[in-house]
């Protein structure tokens, strides 16, 4: 099983910073989800800035999330 999301900031340009389980940190760019169904709604910057962590994913007051092995897999991850 890959690592859950311990923590997330969300950026002004719609990506999520992240931290990982296993300590790991990495980036995760929301822009290609903002013209599909659910996710519309976070085109709103405001409200993209309300994600939270939530067992383990980032998820959004309305229910959005994202699974979290694919802000883990895809997520850009910073060189330590």
């Amino acid at each position: 099983m890959n690592p859950r999301v311990k923590k997330v900031s969300a950026s002004g340009d719609y990506k999520l910073l992240l931290v990982f389980t296993n300590g790991e940190q990495g980036t995760y760019d929301c822009a290609n989800l903002l013209e599909f169904g659910v996710f519309k709604e976070l085109k709103d910057i405001n409200y993209f800035k309300r994600a939270k962590v939530i067992d383990g994913t980032v998820a959004w007051p309305h229910d959005q999330d994202i699974c979290p092995d694919t802000l883990y897999l895809d997520s850009l991850k910073a060189q330590t």
